[in-house]
């Protein structure tokens, strides 16, 4: 196992936002609070002891105590949920969509990333708890986006009907796509352990929620992971306040809006606040709760409420309020006595719409922590790019640049006319000098040609290249179907490719050797030789 670090700016990946971020640029600095290092953890800490009160404890462990009452507990996840009534305990939150069998890869990095970074904290802060959560977005609806999963370049889906929350989905029909993906594994021993996994989870577990809380658990639950459904009416009581502030005054949308005006000035906003950020959620729908004329109605069905009314609900029936993604960030900082959140790129940008939206309802915004991203290479893969001459950074070119880059260094013959083109710069540099002496018209013609015959240069050299790469042609061939390889559809493997890909390779050996060499501070692209 060999592990290289290049930094994210490196790869071509990441958004300018984020690579400002990370380099604490002045522009950005207005829309997050403590940066994600030590000294950032330490005030961060303060701030959020001061406002989490024992009051809100108690009600969140006895909530995770329902909805693990199931779940058959590691030692260390039982000691989490226990500490999580003490007021030293924190946590540090990832948050995911209920993918089939997880999904993509970087499910495991996000995961992997809030448990590394809870031991470092450990390490760092001896006096305080620190513990690992993976926050379930069971109330998603967005079926399209989670019902499959890629696997050795096919598509294994789930077919059937939207509607609703995702967690509440029944994992009916699921026998269907075991069999499709069974048959895909073949009968080796890690194979035995993915037919195990993916049955115990979709084909004896009643929800779609129920079975990825198994998953993650049977992952993870040995290094304390404590998983959350926020589809909980206990958890959703102590929401409310903020649920019935957000019905009567629309507070989300002002202050979002406010901060979207500053930050749309140099970033692209990931998302944009309704004038309501709830959903009404029942078993067979979500929908946006709007306000009309002083009437609140649900979206697309007959349901309305006056305002006495819909308070009176929210009392009585605190789970049919589902936060959207303006609002869902806030919902887990109140329940949670959190520090950090977890994400990928996409997700810490939209946080940046929030700081102010949270300093206005007095709740503490968390640090925002990018995720470990990591692309693995076997070691065959690194002998082949050795003996190709490229280098791990070289990787993540453009394919273009990287064929022109390569097949340029292994010709035998000057291919970049830039010399050529300086010299010609030159020449009509003097013929500029004569036509100064003469009428404007000469000038013009100079300066005519001087375009005609540079861009005629710039067409030769594209012309020779693209000879060279005809004459290079198993060299091209070769890099390309490397690269197409560890960069499925010239993307990170992480959002193309399935964890039981490699856990197949490799068995378990795969997620120990992810949580050995991640560092969630180090705050750069990991390369991952195995």
């Amino acid at each position: 196992m060999k592990v290289t670090h290049i930094p994210f700016q490196k790869t071509g990946f990441f958004s300018k936002t984020m690579l400002h971020y990370l380099e604490k640029k002045d522009v950005i600095q207005p829309f997050y609070n403590n940066f994600p290092d030590i000294t950032g953890f330490h005030n961060q800490i303060e701030e959020k002891q001061k406002s989490f009160r024992l009051q809100a404890r108690l009600p969140l462990v006895d909530a995770l105590k329902k909805q693990y009452q199931d779940v058959h507990k590691s030692e260390k996840t039982s000691a989490n949920l226990a500490s999580l009534k003490q007021q030293n305990t924190f946590t540090i939150t990832t948050g995911h969509q209920l993918n089939l069998f997880t999904g993509p890869l970087y499910f495991l990095y996000k995961i992997i990333s809030v448990i590394n970074l809870s031991e470092e904290l450990s390490e760092k802060f001896p006096e305080q708890n620190f513990v690992p959560v993976y926050w379930m977005a069971t109330e998603d609806h967005d079926f399209d986006e989670i019902n499959y999963f890629n696997f050795d370049g096919k598509k294994v889906r789930w077919n059937r009907e939207d509607g609703g929350a995702v967690g509440r989905f029944s994992t009916d029909g699921l026998q269907d796509v075991f069999d499709v993906f069974s048959n895909h594994l073949g009968n080796s021993k890690n194979a035995a352990f993915m037919k195990q996994l993916f049955s115990e989870a979709y084909l004896k577990h009643n929800n779609l929620a129920a079975a990825t809380r198994y998953i993650a658990n049977e992952l993870f639950g040995e290094y304390g992971l404590v998983i959350v459904d926020g589809d909980d009416a206990k958890l959703k009581q102590l929401f409310a306040p903020i649920v019935k502030d957000e019905l009567e005054n629309g507070t989300s949308f002002n202050e979002v809006s406010k901060t979207i005006a500053a930050l749309e000035k140099d970033y692209k906003i990931q998302v944009n606040p309704r004038e309501i950020n709830l959903f009404y959620l029942t078993d067979e729908s979500r929908e946006r709760i709007l306000l009309e004329n002083g009437i609140y109605k649900v979206n697309n069905t007959e349901i309305t409420f006056s305002k006495d009314e819909i308070l009176r609900e929210v009392d009585e029936n605190p789970k049919a309020f589902s936060p959207n993604v303006i609002m869902r960030p806030l919902y887990q900082e109140v329940i949670l006595p959190n520090l950090c959140y977890v994400g990928g790129g996409g997700e810490i940008a939209y946080w940046f719409e929030l700081k102010a939206y949270f300093e206005k309802v007095k709740i503490p915004f968390p640090i925002l922590l990018l995720r470990n991203s990591v692309q693995v290479i076997s070691e065959k893969q690194q002998k082949k790019l050795d003996k190709l001459e490229v280098t791990l950074e070289e990787l993540f070119l453009k394919q273009h640049d990287l064929l022109s880059k390569k097949v340029i260094e292994n010709s035998g013959i000057e291919i970049n006319f830039k010399e050529k083109s300086t010299f010609l710069e030159q020449q009509f540099s003097d013929l500029k000098v004569v036509a100064e002496k003469t009428d404007v018209s000469f000038g013009n013609a100079v300066k005519a040609q001087e375009v005609k015959q540079l861009k005629g240069l710039k067409n030769l050299e594209k012309r020779l290249l693209k000879a060279e790469k005809r004459r290079q042609k198993e060299l091209v061939e070769r890099i390309t179907e490397l690269q197409n390889l560890l960069l499925p559809n010239q993307s990170l493997e992480e959002r193309q490719r399935n964890f039981s890909e490699y856990y197949l390779e490799y068995g378990p050996s795969f997620i120990t050797s992810l949580k050995t060499v991640l560092k969630p501070l180090q705050l750069e692209f990991t390369i991952l030789e195995l």
